[in-house]
């Protein structure tokens, strides 16, 4: 029943999700609807590959339990969202976690996978939603900054209200126990507020600030390769639909 009940937040959440990006899309991204079905859907999931694969690759944090890991499996999704728009990032964002659970499993009973869907959906999508707002190199930065400020206070929040207390009762670990373990790292960690406070939130900032950093370091240069040939299609979709 309980894992039912887990299933259940999991898709509500996705829906959820879904349905905002549509939302905003819909208002923001006029050129999605110009771009061909095969070539959203292809760039789609090559980036959500790509994310996949980087997912793997997890940093260890001194100033947290080795179950936060830094992964930068965000960077080819916001890449991935600036390009196409929030539904693809939201959509890539859960491919990513399925193409991860079939490279390497789940080692936290699946609450840490979807943590990683649910955090990276509230770095992403704002991020998306800012920047196809007033598309520039400004608006990129600003949407990056958001992004990093609602993936910190939604990351540490959700972590102590849901997942914390949820991975405990799914995995069978004591939350005390859990606590424990940050108290031997930090020995101002002593309750599910401080671990958050002390771990859950400098761990946030920091992987906001890489991701961001990259993000902006990147996209620059892979966009005019993105959009190279954007017009040429997008002339041939509106002829075909003349």
């Amino acid at each position: 029943m309980e894992n039912l009940k887990f299933i259940l937040v999991c898709l509500a959440i996705f829906a959820g999700l879904v349905l905002l990006a549509v939302l905003f899309e819909r208002r923001l991204v006029k050129d999605r609807k110009r771009l061909s079905d095969t070539h959203y859907i292809t760039y789609t999931a090559i980036f959500a590959t790509m994310a996949g694969v980087l997912m793997l690759v997890e940093i260890p944090l001194f100033f947290a339990p080795s179950f936060y890991k830094i992964d930068l499996s965000e960077l080819p999704i916001l890449i991935c969202t600036f390009y196409l728009g929030p539904v693809a990032g939201v959509v890539a964002e859960l491919l990513k976690v399925c193409i991860k659970l079939l490279l390497k499993g789940t080692s936290t009973a699946f609450v840490g996978d979807f943590a990683n869907f649910a955090v990276g959906c509230s770095f992403v999508l704002p991020a998306s939603i800012v920047y196809h707002a007033r598309p520039s190199r400004r608006s990129a930065l600003i949407g990056l900054g958001v992004g990093t400020l609602c993936m910190t206070v939604f990351g540490s929040a959700f972590n102590a209200i849901y997942l914390l207390p949820k991975f405990a009762q799914l995995f069978g670990m004591p939350l005390e126990v859990i606590v424990g373990m940050g108290t031997k790292i930090n020995s101002r960690i002593t309750s599910v507020s401080t671990l958050v406070f002390y771990a859950v939130v400098p761990f946030n900032l920091l992987k906001g600030a890489v991701v961001s950093f990259l993000t902006m370091l990147l996209y620059k240069r892979i966009s005019p390769i993105l959009h190279k040939g954007d017009d040429r299609r997008k002339a041939r979709h509106a002829a075909e639909h003349a």
